[in-house]
């Protein structure tokens, strides 16, 4: 069972939500609020949730704010009728992103998500590997998109924007190769290799005069000032 609050400063989508905890056996509604303001005061008195079910547009303290006041933040659905706040949702860490309208269906999927990242992870044996499958939602154009970061070849910095390269697609992104260094600072196959490149080590084939011969004939080069480490971190990889 999980506790769950719900803030929105929408009527009908305050008892939406409800109505779509109600139907779901291991949620349990402990507070729905009207606005940011009064979820802060919630947090501050010392209320706690698994869950919090939070829209973002919302007068005096909208839910990106809120978030960044939050010391401890639970686990967050951010529940809005807004895509172009994506990339900022997710940088802040939330677990999954609900345009609204959306169904029963695709609120569930979300409390799942909640609840595979509650399970407690199995110790591993000695000299295993670490995990490192991770996704993500990114905005591209007017579309949210799932990237799994397995799959990803390397990420190139564009100014304002980042290139993140699949064997199959490249996409797009408004956001800094450092907030995406920033997100993949767990993933150990991640590694920084160039001010304007984030190289997955695990699709490279070679490596020839400081440049990464990548799958599929990509091209990495590894800047001066990141070769001691790079060549470090391949010998513990």
């Amino acid at each position: 069972m999980m506790t769950c609050a719900i803030i929105d400063d929408d009527e009908i989508n305050r008892l939406t939500l409800e109505h779509y905890v109600e139907l779901t056996p291991n949620l349990k509604l402990v507070a729905s609020l009207a606005d940011g303001i009064a979820g802060l005061t919630f947090f501050r008195e010392g209320h706690k949730v698994d869950v919090l079910f939070l829209d973002i547009e919302m007068p005096h303290l909208s839910g990106l704010e809120l978030l960044r006041v939050l010391p401890e933040p639970p686990e967050v659905i951010i529940t809005t009728a807004r895509q172009d706040f994506a990339v900022d949702a997710f940088e802040l860490r939330v677990t999954d992103y609900l345009v609204k309208p959306f169904d029963f269906a695709r609120f569930t999927q979300a409390v799942q998500r909640v609840s595979s990242r509650r399970v407690p992870a199995a110790a591993p044996t000695p000299g295993a590997d670490a995990p490192t499958s991770a996704d993500l939602f990114v905005k591209v154009n007017s579309r949210m998109v799932r990237i799994n970061f397995d799959d990803v070849l390397y990420v190139e910095a564009l100014s304002d924007y980042v290139n993140i390269v699949t064997p199959k697609h490249k996409y797009i992104v408004y956001t800094t190769l450092k907030a995406l260094e920033t997100r993949l600072g767990s993933f150990p196959n991640f590694m920084r290799v160039h001010r304007s490149y984030l190289l997955n080590t695990q699709h490279i084939e070679s490596i020839e005069d400081n440049t990464a011969n990548l799958t599929g004939g990509h091209f990495v080069p590894i800047g001066k000032s990141y070769q001691e480490n790079f060549y470090k971190g391949l010998q513990r990889i």
